[in-house]
């Protein structure tokens, strides 16, 4: 019975100890597998750590070395590296650019065709000497500080064409419905729209391209004493018309603009005829030159100086002159030394343009006068001969011509003073246009939009 118990317990002992190896066998193996996987979390959360960590520092460089673009540059270049810099600086025109700057805005006025489009049935009306009236409203149409919201606009254009009810016996622009056109123009505005009673016209712009701008009379005795038609003497005028001191004809606000000349012919006759070419002709005039300067109606056409200087130089083989028109008169221009440009019933004369677009050094005879756009170097690329100095203008142009016309050549062969009398369309920096609309935003203190935010 001994021996059986003991044999028992021995039994027990072993299978006790069995179940204890087995036991301390399988703790170790959960052991160890639960450090491989110890260490593979902290594996894992030390790639995250650094993955997190370098993902924040890349950032923190990138975006502290990185330019931040806030605004377009305004840097300011020469005008001989504007247009390279303008694709350098932006995708923006120096147009649009000018636009942005200035925050000026020209809302154009969409008039019945009876006040402009139903004249240019007639091809004359967009290309004869004043059909500036035409280009700067064709220029306006596509231009970057045109608006279309009336509300935002500094300045109101009322387009009028005036210049183009040609007369049937002579072709001469016959303007004696001009002021009953204009007069209707302010009519449809003020009572279709509330900008131009709100401010009495002050901001509202109008075209007078002929002899005597706003007056619109041809002669200036008739001019002077009708003066500017009373509506429109509060608004600013574009005319081709300007004389230093006081005038009846520039008694509003005004800006002298040149005459048209088309940048289209300008362009053949240099194709053809480069500006530095061969001048052979040494003084050239063509046009209307009375032998006897008094007409029919008892004035003196250009007082008389036309009439001087063909009495005077017409046997000068110096001078040529003609007094007949002919259609390739510009490829004469751009053969000649010296141009000149007389008065004729007004002081102004698309010659002024035509001289200096095609590099013959303009003489200008017209006592008084007001040159266009401040922008033109007239002092260094013109001459100005008193009308009483007539009978010494041989003489002043063979002094010019030995001592500094090289220097004036220099100044008037500059491409930029060209264009700055040329109309484009669409409006190109610097041209004439441009120029406008420069001499507008001096007058930015007549907007009433402006004066109504300088108020609040």
């Amino acid at each position: 019975m001994i021996n059986m118990a003991e044999t028992t317990k021995r039994q027990l002992r072993n299978r006790s100890f069995y179940l204890r190896m087995k036991f301390l066998h399988n703790n170790t193996r959960h052991s160890k597998n639960h450090q491989d996987r110890s260490f593979c979390y902290r594996y894992f959360k030390w790639i995250l750590w650094f993955s997190i960590s370098f993902y924040f520092f890349s950032y923190f460089v990138i975006t502290h070395n990185k330019p931040i673009i806030t605004s377009l540059s305004r840097t300011t270049f020469p005008r001989t590296l504007a247009s390279r810099a303008v694709v350098e600086e932006s995708p923006l025109s120096y147009l649009q650019r000018f636009e942005e700057d200035s925050g000026m805005k020209v809302y154009v006025y969409d008039l019945p065709a009876e006040y402009n489009s139903d004249w240019l049935s007639n091809e004359r009306c967009g290309s004869h000497l004043f059909a500036s009236e035409v280009a700067v409203h064709r220029a306006l149409m596509t231009s970057p500080a045109r608006t279309f919201d009336p509300w935002e606009a500094d300045f109101f254009f009322v387009p009028v064409y005036v210049s183009c009810n040609f007369s049937k016996v002579n072709g001469f622009p016959a303007i004696g419905h001009a002021r009953a056109l204009m007069a209707s123009a302010v009519e449809h505005v003020s009572s279709h729209l509330p900008f131009w009673n709100r401010s009495g016209g002050a901001d509202h712009v109008f075209v007078a391209s002929h002899d005597f701008g706003s007056c619109f009379h041809t002669m200036e005795d008739a001019a002077v004493a009708e003066g500017v038609p009373k509506f429109m003497r509060n608004s600013i005028v574009l005319q081709t018309f300007g004389v230093e001191g006081k005038h009846p004809c520039q008694d509003v606000e005004n800006v002298v603009i040149p005459p048209y000349v088309s940048p289209g012919s300008v362009r053949t006759t240099l194709a053809k005829f480069p500006v530095t070419g061969r001048r052979d002709i040494f003084a050239f005039f063509r046009g209307k030159m009375e032998v006897h300067p008094k007409n029919i109606s008892g004035r003196f056409y250009s007082k008389r100086v036309r009439t001087a200087i063909l009495r005077k130089y017409g046997s000068d083989r110096r001078f040529y002159l003609r007094r007949h028109r002919f259609a390739g008169y510009q490829s004469e221009i751009v053969r000649s030394t010296f141009c000149l440009c007389p008065l004729g019933w007004a002081p102004w004369s698309p010659r002024l343009v035509e001289s200096v677009a095609l590099g013959c050094v303009p003489v200008i005879i017209a006592d008084g006068i007001r040159l266009p756009f401040s922008a033109v170097p007239w002092p260094e690329i013109s001459l100005t001969v008193a009308e009483s100095d007539v009978d010494n203008l041989g003489k002043i142009l063979a002094h010019v011509a030995a001592t500094n016309l090289t220097a004036i050549q220099k100044n008037l062969w500059d491409p930029e003073v060209r264009k700055t009398l040329l109309y484009n369309d669409p409006i190109i920096e610097g041209d004439a246009t441009w120029q406008i609309l420069v001499s507008l935003k001096e007058k930015l203190g007549r907007s009433h939009k402006r004066s109504r935010v300088s108020t609040q």
